[in-house]
């Protein structure tokens, strides 16, 4: 696959600790390279299944309460029974942080998958036994070279899909759509890729919600009828409106993106990221501008008290 970039927003610094974590499975920790599920699994054979993205800072895990809502109307919203409630989850998350000493930087995939089946086939009468929990937790920082530069994007052909099609509100491992999107940016040279939704009103890029600054530092990012509906979104948006700026949730057009003052991304690992190029033209100045910077340190103090 040709690149000319090797910016991500879900890149993240090398640390080695990570070849040491413990893989949480079903109840049971691995080490990371014996960490197994059976190829009979909904979420191999169908990705069918759900996930969260979580953030420790200072031993806090960021939105929790946010993030296991999503998790469990997510679960069902596709009849999925994950075997524990909140609480169990919870603990399994905290127990994971516990079995390999983190207490600050570190990211949390937790996967919830339908469980293994008799067959690989879409039918969930055929799961055998419960669903398969996984959770994985690694130290990652978010590479400070990217925020200096700022991300690449490219508006993608893909396009986001409605509740209709396929509720992108649902934090499922079905992503192919998004991954497409993303693979034709990278040919392109990109980091990442802008996506539209069907109406040809900008939704979000593959991995994480767009914001662009018009106006006296208004920050405007979409309404979430097409795309997935950001935790770290939201917190930003809440942080901004906090401080007394202007936050407008609605449809624009990527004549308003490239006119934008300037534009960054948001995500669990990265937090916001700049944004200095999209479709080939300078975004702004073309470099990193100084409301995303105020938005990324409103964000981080808001983290503290969430």
């Amino acid at each position: 696959m040709t690149n000319t970039s090797s910016e991500s927003a879900q890149g993240y610094a090398a640390d080695a600790r990570n070849d040491a974590v413990q893989v949480y499975v079903n109840g049971e920790f691995f080490p990371r390279n014996e960490a197994r599920v059976s190829v009979f699994d909904s979420g191999f054979a169908l990705g069918d299944g759900i996930w969260e993205g979580l953030r420790l800072v200072k031993g806090r895990l960021i939105s929790l309460q946010a993030h296991m809502d999503r998790l469990f109307e997510g679960a069902a919203s596709i009849a999925l029974d994950i075997g524990m409630d909140r609480a169990g989850v919870e603990q399994a998350l905290w127990r994971t942080l516990e079995r390999n000493g983190m207490k600050d930087g570190a990211h949390m995939r937790l996967m919830v998958t339908r469980g293994t089946k008799k067959t690989p086939n879409q039918d969930p009468r055929f799961v055998i036994g419960g669903a398969t929990v996984v959770i994985v937790a690694e130290y990652k920082t978010p590479k400070p070279e990217t925020r200096a530069k700022g991300l690449s994007l490219m508006t993608s052909t893909f396009r986001t899909s409605g509740p209709d099609v396929f509720d992108l509100r649902l934090n499922s491992h079905s992503r192919l759509n998004l991954i497409q999107a993303l693979v034709q940016a990278i040919h392109l040279g990109a980091d990442e890729a802008l996506m539209l939704d069907p109406r040809g009103f900008v939704a979000s890029c593959n991995s994480t919600n767009f914001f662009i600054v018009r106006g006296k530092d208004e920050l405007w990012t979409s309404t979430g009828n097409y795309s997935f509906k950001g935790i770290t979104q939201a917190n930003v948006a809440r942080a901004w409106q906090a401080a007394g700026g202007m936050v407008r949730e609605c449809d624009f057009t990527l004549a308003q993106v490239y006119s934008a003052h300037e534009a960054f991304v948001t995500g669990t690992l990265g937090g916001v990221t700049p944004v200095t190029r999209i479709d080939g033209r300078s975004i702004g100045s073309g470099k990193p501008g100084p409301v995303t910077t105020r938005a990324g340190e409103l964000y981080q103090q808001a983290c503290l008290e969430i």
